[in-house]
């Protein structure tokens, strides 16, 4: 599952995206493995998420999954991908809102070895690498208890 199965699409609730990535690496750290998520702040919790390399696609292919939720705008870093793809009246391309974001990446860096810069802990398979953050992020973000 990369989208959450809590019911934000059908609630007249607009949210706030705040849209992201961290990198791990798989087998090497020349080969680097990009975790791209949507963040809701005030709900704590990842809405989507898509893995691959740092191009436009993966980003596209995020916000394919984003179109049943109604945000209100969506913050950002100043990569250039955000600045083409979102809608520009509602993207916020400042650190100042990231906050939250920048914070789940450290704890997701805590939690996840696989995604820590210095670690004796990596991945073999790229497959392995999405399945294994993919399955947490599912336990963690996605499901209903």
């Amino acid at each position: 599952m990369q989208v959450t199965s809590l019911p934000f699409d059908r609630a007249k609730v607009t949210l706030t995206c705040q849209i992201d990535e961290q990198w791990g690496c798989v087998g090497k750290k020349k080969n680097q493995r990009w975790l791209w998520y949507a963040w809701e702040p005030r709900f704590q919790g990842i809405i989507a998420h898509v893995s691959g390399r740092r191009h436009e696609a993966k980003l596209k292919q995020l916000l394919k999954l984003l179109k049943p939720f109604r945000f209100e705008f969506y913050c950002t870093d100043h990569l250039k991908a955000y600045a083409s793809n979102l809608p520009q009246h509602q993207h916020d391309p400042t650190k100042k809102l990231t906050q939250s974001i920048d914070r789940q990446n450290l704890t997701l860096r805590t939690r996840l070895k696989r995604l820590a810069r210095r670690a004796i802990c990596f991945s073999k398979s790229e497959e392995l690498h999405d399945k294994v953050i993919g399955e947490f992020l599912s336990r963690e973000h996605y499901q209903l208890f």
